[in-house]
Order: structure tokens, then sequence, then C-alpha cells
């Protein structure tokens, strides 16, 4: 059967899908595979989109389907969830992302894992990280940068 996926895939909420269909091709380089209209409106029932060979699938929010209960982002007021995104042209895709309009929550940069990396939220609420291996540290190199990166992010928290 053509387009068909296997394995885990996303699958998310959106709060207009037809705008996030345009705003992952800018800031993603995303592939739409299919789309489904719901019957008798303009919402979208089912999306489908590959982006760096990974299966990315969504909807617009049927609040109506769900006991009355939206599922976005924004009515949860975040989400506990990263879509993590790793690319051989870290920068690029970072630099792309953050001229379609995304919110930077942590900056790309050299990471104790030997990953550039950084996190950001798209304008729909879903939160994405980017990374690009670019060194392989040891075990010990790890536990050591964890040791101060989680140091400082309690002094960190503790001045707030």
């Amino acid at each position: 059967m053509e387009n068909s996926v296997m394995g885990l895939t996303p699958y998310l909420t959106m709060s207009d899908a037809k705008a996030a269909i345009e705003f992952y091709q800018k800031a993603f380089n995303a592939k739409e595979i299919t789309r489904h209209a719901a019957p008798g409106g303009d919402k979208l029932m089912h999306v489908h989109m590959d982006i760096n060979g990974s299966a990315l699938m969504f909807s617009d929010d049927f609040p109506e389907f769900m006991g009355g209960k939206s599922r976005t982002p924004q009515a949860f007021g975040g989400t506990p969830v990263v879509l993590h995104l790793h690319v051989d042209n870290g920068q690029e895709t970072w630099d792309r992302a953050v001229a379609a309009g995304v919110t930077v929550i942590m900056p790309f940069k050299e990471q104790f894992w030997g990953d550039l990396y950084g996190q950001l939220v798209d304008p729909f609420g879903h939160q994405w990280s980017i990374g690009q291996s670019v060194k392989k540290p040891t075990e010990a190199e790890i536990q050591e940068g964890a040791e101060v990166a989680f140091e400082r992010g309690k002094e960190k928290a503790v001045h707030q």
C-alpha cells in the first residue's frame, strides 16, 4: 500500500491545520502527503506530512467529538511533549524555523552530549527540538557536563 506508515508516528491536534501545513513546509521543508477535509466545513480531519523522512500526522481540533473539550496545546496551557528533529544541517534547519516564526525557548548551541541542539515552540503550541551530532563525548564527559548543567539549572531556578 503506497504511503503506508509503519512504526511510531506523532499525531497532533491543531488549532488551524491548514496554516500548520504551510508553516511546516516553510519551517521544516515538510512535504504534504495526504489531506482530507472534514465533511461540511473548513476543518481538516487528517493530514499526513513527511519531515526529513519521518511521518507527522495531525488534524484540526474537534472538541464536539471529545466531550466539548479542546485538545490543542493552547487549551492545555502548553505541552509536555517535545518533537525532536535530528538533521545533518542543524543551523540551516534552525534558521529556517526561526524565520518561519517559531518562539525560541532554548538557544541552538553545542551541548555537553555532543549535539548542536535547541528547542522552540511552533505557532500552534507544539514544542520542537532540533539536533545535529557534532562530536561523540565519552560517558564520563557526558556525566560531568550533566552535573554542571543541572547545577546551573538549580542556581537559575533559585534566582527567578
